[in-house]
């Protein structure tokens, strides 16, 4: 019975077994985007992310690709796995793995094989109507925890920005950004985001 039981709880991380880590989502078999936030599955939309999503993603990634060049940090786009330990690299130690939208890892030794183990300097997150406001707060709070340096929030509908910096091991918000303004980054040195040329067009279609 005990062997039944963990069978179905690999191929189903849906049920109430309590907490996971991330030896056993290595061995989920699932045809979708999934995330671990402490332990807790979160399941993200079957369906492909919408066209102004990808639209946007590929601006940034293009823009920070051409910035990185050459330069030890590098860009990586979603589905992209950054695993956040706390206090080990054990893969049964590690209670989150998230897919951000967009992020930067400039120290090399935090890539593997696998993605990305450690926190990114930045990572972006495109909302969409199916974000679950649980899950933003719980990534706010592992990326704050993690360390890492910049954290931004593109809100494509309403044509806003949101960056919070670390200082201190705190998020420190910015004013909300929105058309008309630039924003520069304070840890990739020589990106700036135009939010005019970033925007432009989306809604055309």
């Amino acid at each position: 019975m005990e062997k039944e039981e963990e069978k179905n709880l690999v191929k189903e991380p849906y049920s109430e077994y309590g907490r996971y880590t991330y030896a056993d989502y290595l061995n989920w078999e699932i045809d979708h985007m999934v995330e671990l936030i402490k332990g807790e599955v979160f399941r993200q939309a079957a369906a492909a992310p919408r066209r102004i999503h990808q639209e946007i993603s590929i601006k940034i990634t293009y823009q920070l690709f051409g910035i990185l060049k050459g330069q030890k940090c590098k860009v990586f786009s979603a589905p992209f796995d950054v695993r956040l330990p706390v206090k080990s690299k054990k893969h049964k130690d590690i209670n989150t793995v998230v897919q951000p939208d967009i992020c930067v890892v400039c120290d090399p030794e935090k890539l593997d094989e696998l993605g990305c183990v450690g926190a990114p300097d930045l990572i972006m997150e495109i909302l969409s109507p199916s974000n679950n406001k649980k899950e933003l707060q719980n990534k706010y709070e592992v990326y704050e925890e993690s360390g890492v340096k910049e954290y931004w929030i593109i809100h494509p509908y309403e044509k806003t920005l949101l960056v919070y910096t670390l200082v201190e091991k705190k998020y420190i918000p910015s004013r909300l950004f929105t058309l008309g303004d630039f924003v520069p980054s304070k840890c990739i040195k020589g990106f700036v985001l135009d939010l005019d040329e970033l925007f432009e067009g989306l809604n055309e279609i």
